[in-house]
């Protein structure tokens, strides 16, 4: 499996592109400037089936909706992340911000899910950051979105968040191999073992 990422928008987030088996795979978190993300996307040869989310705030998904429009696909998040996805767009206007009110979703992802796309990826569910928080996991490598940053963690002051659920999330993510790459939904990417040594919130 082959990762591309692209940070995008005012908020600088990661968008990720999953490139696996016949050229098959998927976008996650597509959060702005969906003309970057087609273009790198015919670059990289994808021939994506999906957007996954991570979460649902509005700087996550303010690329679902042209996307979808353009290829056709499909939407994954977790149920509990409904009413963000929703109100995306009056969330986004109260920073200034405007995106097109995403699609409705396809069908919604569980903890221990095991999807396909060509990619063989496992669902965590991570709540905290947003109720319906998702990470992605493969092999030691782990697309995180907001709950793990390097030598940060999300934020759990945010309408929906809850800061004992996302400290139990990130105890989780710890019995993860130190070795994991871990590809966060913004800044750069770090390791689990590394995070475990100088991330301050993991002490």
């Amino acid at each position: 499996m082959q990762v591309y990422s692209l940070t995008v928008g005012p908020l600088q987030e990661n968008t990720y592109l999953l490139l696996g088996e016949g050229k098959r795979g998927v976008v996650i978190d597509p959060g702005d400037e969906a003309g970057r993300i087609l273009a790198e996307i015919e670059q990289v040869g994808l021939e994506p089936e999906a957007i996954l989310l991570t979460h649902a705030h509005f700087d996550h998904v303010g690329a679902v909706a042209p996307l979808v429009e353009t290829l056709k696909l499909s939407v994954y998040l977790h149920p509990n992340d409904l009413s963000l996805y929703t109100s995306s767009a009056q969330s986004a206007a109260r920073w200034g911000l405007s995106l097109p009110t995403p699609p409705e979703p396809n069908g919604f992802l569980q903890e221990g899910q095991a999807l396909d796309f060509g990619l063989g990826l496992e669902v965590l569910w991570v709540p905290g950051h947003s109720p319906g928080h998702l990470a992605f996991y493969k092999d030691g490598l782990l697309i995180s979105g907001d709950v793990l940053f390097r030598e940060a963690i999300g934020r759990y002051d945010l309408p929906q968040s809850n800061p004992q659920d996302l400290f139990e999330s990130l105890q989780k993510l710890t019995k993860l191999p130190p070795q994991t790459l871990v590809y966060p939904g913004h800044g750069p990417h770090t390791t689990i073992g590394y995070e475990l040594a100088h991330n301050p919130y993991l002490k």
